[in-house]
């Protein structure tokens, strides 16, 4: 069947339309993105503003249109730290909702972290033993550890990429001193972390995802895009120190000019570098491998999980009742809290 992941971020809204049934891998079919920058139209009592909940209205308005227009028969959509941080995000959720027939569930960090952990998990298998995964996003560092499905370990800090650029830098690039503020900053907030996880052992297997580490790992050697998501990708501690100190001396629009730095995120890369690089000397990680998968494919992974194994035929029909589906959406709500649907 075609399922679609409608993921509402700190910077983008991401449209990922996949060919799935249970035990099978999930097919890429079509992606697309709108930039919102969500988490920089908060305003100073905490509210997402009047502009940036209508841009969001009219970019889930949009991707609904696109599912339908590629025949998802099902799209789970999600909000992540920005809408769940704003102080009128119920207003916001309901605006969504009334003007579009989309009903956004808002994940927690645990959340996040615990469904990102399942698509590694996935992705590797059993094989790969404990696992530890790290996600850089806008807002949010999510880390997550365990030898099964659900890890003995799922923690959010909010030390996110555009949050602590929003917050720690006034200067594009950074100043020299700014730069050394937040990296000792950045090591205080870890030392919780640091210690959970030394309370879980050694992982056999360090993986990062997200788009942060992706262009990371781009930037210090990694193999493009283009050349699959099969090939073996690895960030290191040495190559990153060295990546930084290239980096911290660019304004955004020049790191937006190379290659695997996307012009979205560029302004918020310096502080993705010291997050990731604070992050791997916490934990004492020498190299990290970057994983393809991340957290929307967790949850088309939980979705199918929750399927009932026969909403797959060959002609691409539905082949479940308006009731079976309503059943479907009632496991993965109480599974994951994912109740995301269109309405009408």
């Amino acid at each position: 069947m075609r399922l679609g992941v409608l993921d509402v971020g700190s910077n983008t809204v991401h449209l990922l339309v996949v060919d799935a049934h249970r035990g099978a891998h999930p097919l890429p079919m079509h992606s697309e993105k709108t930039v919102l920058r969500l988490a920089e139209q908060i305003t100073e009592a905490g509210d997402l503003s009047k502009a940036g909940a209508e841009e969001l209205v009219n970019a889930v308005e949009s991707a609904k249109a696109s599912a339908a227009r590629l025949g998802c028969e099902e799209v789970m959509a999600f909000a992540t730290s920005a809408v769940r941080e704003a102080e009128n995000s119920g207003k916001v959720l309901r605006k969504v909702a009334e003007q579009t027939g989309v009903e956004l569930q808002v994940l927690s960090g645990r959340d996040e972290a615990r469904l990102t952990f399942l698509a590694v998990r996935r992705w590797y298998g059993w094989s790969a033993g404990k696992l530890l995964v790290l996600d850089i996003g806008g807002g949010s560092l999510e880390v997550a550890m365990g030898m099964d499905e659900e890890p003995a370990l799922a923690e959010s800090l909010p030390l996110g990429a555009g949050r602590i650029t929003r917050t720690r830098f006034a200067s594009d690039p950074p100043t020299r001193s700014e730069l050394v503020a937040t990296t000792a900053w950045l090591e205080e907030q870890l030392g919780g972390l640091a210690k959970k996880v030394a309370k879980l052992g050694q992982p056999d297997r360090v993986v990062a995802t997200s788009k942060t580490f992706r262009s990371l790992a781009r930037l210090t050697g990694a193999a493009p895009s283009n050349a699959g998501p099969r090939v073996r990708r690895t960030l290191t501690d040495t190559a990153l120190r060295q990546l930084i100190a290239f980096i911290s001396r660019m304004t955004s629009a020049d790191l937006a000019q190379l290659e695997g730095v996307s012009s979205s995120r560029a302004h918020q890369l310096a502080a993705g570098t010291l997050v990731a690089q604070a992050t791997m000397r916490a934990l004492s990680l020498e190299e990290l491998e970057i994983c393809p998968w991340a957290l929307r494919e967790g949850v088309i992974l939980r979705r199918l999980d929750h399927s009932n194994g026969n909403d797959h035929t060959a002609s691409g029909k539905r082949n479940s009742s308006s009731r079976n589906r309503t059943g479907d959406s009632r496991a993965l709500d109480e599974a994951d809290g994912q109740r995301a649907r269109w309405k009408g």
